[in-house]
């Protein structure tokens, strides 16, 4: 475990917390301070924080996100404004995101129904979907139910 200084600075031009974390690289114990400082935080349910392409810290409204995708336990997440991620299981952020908008379409991708424009067969039986910003993605087979039945309830 690496030494941590901890410094305030006061910024009167600042009217929220602003927290910088500052090292030599990311790592996991860099990535361990930040998600503990999110949780410290009061991060509420209603955001999902992620970090962008720069890895400042950002808090996304489940109405902002039109696409969750996860391989192991780091996730993509689509936006309309760009990609942020974040280190959490799909079974996690589900269960975060929870009595909204979204569904399950496969393993490892959950989309926001609210975002979805379009749906369409194939001969085969497949069924890809279209979502805000011309996405597209493919149900797995075992949710293409529950996710016929939602689309007509849309």
């Amino acid at each position: 475990m690496r030494k941590i200084r901890i410094r305030f600075e006061a910024e009167p031009s600042l009217t929220d917390i602003d927290v910088l974390v500052r090292a030599s690289q990311r790592d996991k114990e860099v990535d361990a301070y930040l998600e503990r400082i999110v949780r410290v935080s009061g991060s509420s349910p209603e955001t999902v924080t992620a970090t962008d392409a720069n890895g400042a810290l950002v808090r996304l409204v489940p109405e902002q996100i039109i696409l969750v995708s996860v391989s192991g336990n780091n996730a993509s997440i689509v936006t309309e404004k760009g990609t942020y991620t974040l280190r959490q299981t799909l079974q996690n952020l589900e269960r975060s995101l929870a009595g909204g908008s979204f569904l399950r379409i496969s393993r490892s991708e959950l989309i926001n129904m609210d975002k979805l424009e379009k749906c369409d067969f194939t001969v085969r039986g497949e069924l890809r979907m279209e979502l805000t910003g011309g996405i597209e993605v493919w149900a797995s087979r075992r949710c293409i139910p529950e996710v016929r039945r939602r689309f007509k309830g849309k």
